[in-house]
C-alpha cells in the first residue's frame, strides 16, 4: 500500500481519458454556462486537532481540498463517512448539512465574528487544539439559474478524487498547486484567482467523474457514450430543431427503439423529455438576459407560436415567461451588494459527545 503524503505536492502524471461527444458543441460547457455557475465564496482553514465544524445547510455545492493532513467528511443523509488525505479533493454537489472533523466524535466549533471576519478579509480561519495540523480550502458554489438540468441534479452526492486517482489530469495538479499558493497570497487580485481556480477545479472534478468507471447510472456519464453523447450534443447545439426520437436515433445510427432505450438508461429520462427540459432551461436563460422578445425566444427553442411556448413554459416552471422575466429582473434589482458569507455566526460550541 503506497504511503500517503502529509502535504500536497505533485499528482502522478496520468493521462485523463478523452471524452468525445461527436458533436460540435461541448455539452458540459453548455450546461454550466447556461446555468451560470458562480463561486459564492471560499475560505482557507488551518486547523489543529481536535477540530470539527459544519457547513451551512443550504442549496450550495461545496468543493473541499485537503492541502495538508486529513479530514473526516460526514455528509448529509447518513452515508458512510469519507476520509480525506493530503492531495485529495471532494465535491458535494447538492448542499445539505455536512460535517467535517479530524476524527469521529470531535467537538464542533461554532463560527463567530472572528471567523466571519477572516472570510470577509480572505484571511485563514484558525481554530482547534495542538494536535495534528490540517489545512483545507473550501469553496461554495451556486447555480444562478432557477431551473437545473436533470443531469446535474443526478450527480452523485459525493464525488471523491483521491490524490492518486487515475482520472485526475496533470492540469488538475497544476490548479491545486496554484490554489495552495494563492490562498495564502496577499498580492492584489488573489481572491479573484482563487475563485476562478475553484471554478476550474469544479469542472475538472465533474470531468473526472464522467471519465471514471463507477456509478454508470448518473446522467453525465452519457457524455462518454459515443452515440448518446452525440445525441446530447445535437440537442444542445440545435434545441429549436423539430427533433423526434426517430430523427435523433437516425442521426446517431441507432434504431428508434434502441436509441430510446439507451438514451433513457444513460441519461435517466426519455429523449423528448430531456429535449423539453433543455428547451425550458435555455428559454429561462434568454428571459433572464432580457435581450430577446418572448416570440423570438419561442422560435429559438422550437415552438411555432408564442402561445404554445407560454403553455410549455408554465407547465415546466409554474409561471408564464413574462412573469418569470419580471421576477428575475426584480430579484436582480434587490440583490444584496458585497460579500456573501455562507457560514453561520453563533456564540456557542456544540459537543456531540455530550
Amino acid at each position: 500500500m503506497p504511503k500517503r503524503r502529509k502535504k500536497l505536492t505533485d499528482r502522478p502524471e496520468i493521462r485523463t481519458p478523452e471524452i468525445r461527444t461527436g458533436g460540435s458543441i461541448d455539452v458540459l460547457s453548455d450546461l454550466l454556462d447556461t446555468l451560470r455557475l458562480a463561486t459564492r465564496t471560499h475560505a482557507r482553514f488551518e486547523l489543529g486537532g481536535p477540530w470539527g465544524f459544519q457547513l451551512p445547510d443550504e442549496e450550495s455545492a461545496h468543493i473541499i481540498v485537503a492541502l495538508r493532513g486529513g479530514a473526516r467528511v460526514e455528509t448529509a443523509g447518513g452515508a458512510k463517512p469519507l476520509v480525506l488525505s493530503a492531495g485529495d479533493l471532494v465535491l458535494l454537489p447538492h448542499g445539505g448539512l455536512h460535517t467535517l472533523r479530524d476524527a469521529e466524535g470531535s467537538a464542533l466549533h461554532a463560527f463567530g465574528e472572528t471567523e466571519c471576519g477572516a472570510i470577509r478579509t480572505a484571511q485563514p480561519i484558525r481554530f482547534g487544539g495542538g494536535g495534528v495540523q490540517t489545512t483545507l480550502i473550501i469553496a461554495a458554489f451556486r447555480f444562478r439559474a432557477a431551473h437545473r438540468a436533470l443531469s446535474l441534479q443526478r450527480l452523485a452526492r459525493v464525488i471523491h478524487i483521491p490524490a492518486d486517482d487515475a482520472t485526475a489530469s496533470p492540469s488538475m495538479a497544476s490548479a491545486l498547486q496554484l490554489l495552495a499558493a494563492e490562498s495564502v497570497s496577499h498580492a492584489p487580485g488573489s481572491a479573484v484567482i482563487v475563485n476562478r481556480l475553484a471554478d476550474i477545479l469544479l469542472v475538472q472534478v465533474i470531468r473526472a467523474f464522467i471519465a471514471g468507471s463507477g456509478c454508470p447510472e448518473h446522467g453525465l456519464r452519457a457524455l462518454a457514450d459515443p452515440q448518446i453523447g452525440k445525441a446530447l450534443a445535437l440537442i444542445h447545439e440545435r434545441p429549436g430543431e423539430r427533433w423526434t426520437v426517430g430523427s435523433l436515433g437516425k442521426a446517431v445510427a441507432l434504431s428508434r427503439s434502441g436509441f430510446a432505450a439507451r438514451f433513457s438508461a444513460l441519461v435517466g429520462e426519455p429523449p423528448l423529455e430531456y429535449l423539453v427540459r433543455w428547451r425550458m432551461t435555455k428559454a429561462a436563460q434568454f428571459l433572464r438576459a432580457g435581450d430577446l422578445s418572448i416570440s423570438d425566444i419561442a422560435e429559438r427553442v422550437g415552438y411555432q407560436s408564442e402561445a404554445s411556448f407560454n403553455r410549455a413554459f408554465k407547465q415546466s416552471e409554474g409561471t408564464t415567461p413574462g412573469a418569470y422575466r419580471r421576477s428575475q429582473s426584480k430579484r436582480s434589482e434587490n440583490a444584496p451588494r458585497g460579500h456573501s458569507d455562507p457560514y453561520h455566526v453563533s456564540d456557542r460550541t456544540e459537543d456531540l459527545r455530550q
